[in-house]
């Protein structure tokens, strides 16, 4: 994920993610896929609006999204049960983020870890934003 939100042509937006959260899950469309789990790494950034000016904010969870509930919501959504494609839970994902109305942007990538041998990971990574943003 760049360092910079992709996101700049929009108003200004506070950037918060979480990154590399490593879980098991229960995924993929293949015969061998079916009944065990797999690794894969799941990162998240989002958007929340940003004050435009140099003031220094409260120094107060309320004016800003907490991490936690985000690792909570990912948490609980790979939990659910077999997923056929990491689209399918990437768009979960994204859908239960932008559920907090102060969302306005949300980017989800979820790797699968151990395909293939020679290779890190495959995956997707996808972007949503807020329909009242």
């Amino acid at each position: 994920m760049a360092v910079f939100a992709p996101w700049a042509d929009q108003p200004p937006l506070r950037r918060l993610f979480i990154r590399n959260m490593i879980l098991d899950a229960n995924i993929g469309v293949f015969p061998h896929e079916q009944g065990v789990s797999q690794r894969i790494r799941v990162s998240v950034s989002f958007g929340v609006d940003d004050r435009t000016d140099l003031e220094i904010g409260a120094d107060d969870l309320s004016r800003t999204v907490s991490y936690e509930q985000v690792v909570v919501l990912v948490r609980q959504i790979v939990a659910e049960g077999h997923v056929r494609l990491v689209e399918t839970l990437a768009e979960r994902i994204a859908a239960g983020v932008l559920a907090d109305n102060r969302v306005k942007v949300v980017r989800v990538r979820i790797e699968k870890l151990d395909v293939f041998e020679e290779i890190e990971a495959v995956g997707v990574e996808i972007e949503r934003r807020s329909t009242s943003a």
